[in-house]
């Protein structure tokens, strides 16, 4: 077995848990806007879940992914290779300043004012357009890693 199989098995491995878990944040949260009781806890389980199972897969992508770019010997200047990483530094940034901000934000909410005070519906609804359009951001990005477009050419 190749280092770049080994490399793109830990890549897709990585994508699955980042990908996979930014998935159930809209589950969770839309379960617990059928429950306000269970909202902080909801919030506190994606906030963990971000912190320790999206984010650290979503860096070690980065590493894998740069391994077999270099294992691969695929140029850099790749459209479809190019175009992901220009979106995916967009998603670490809109990630790292805006969702979980805004996500540590909301939990303080909660806490000091209620689920129903205006200041966490704000945060709420801000927190649900970031982690949108984190998400067609990241779509993107994996049909761009799966299908490898000859874009402009």
């Amino acid at each position: 077995m190749s280092a770049y199989a080994i490399l793109k098995f830990l890549h897709v491995l990585l994508a699955i848990a980042a990908v996979g878990s930014n998935i159930t944040y809209g589950v969770w949260l839309s379960r617990a806007a059928r429950d306000r009781r269970h909202l902080e806890y909801v919030l506190r389980g994606v906030k963990i879940l971000d912190d320790r199972v999206a984010n650290p897969a979503f860096g070690l992508l980065f590493v894998t992914g740069v391994a077999m770019i270099v294992v691969g010997k695929v140029p850099w200047q790749t459209p479809w290779l190019l175009t992901s990483l220009v979106l995916y530094t967009g998603v670490i940034l809109l990630g790292l300043f805006g969702y979980t901000p805004l996500l540590r934000r909301q939990i303080a909410a909660v806490q000091a004012k209620g689920p129903e005070a205006p200041e966490y519906q704000a945060l709420a609804g801000r927190a649900q357009f970031v982690g949108i359009v984190l998400a067609v951001l990241v779509v993107v990005i994996v049909f761009f890693m799966v299908t490898k477009p000859a874009l402009w050419s």
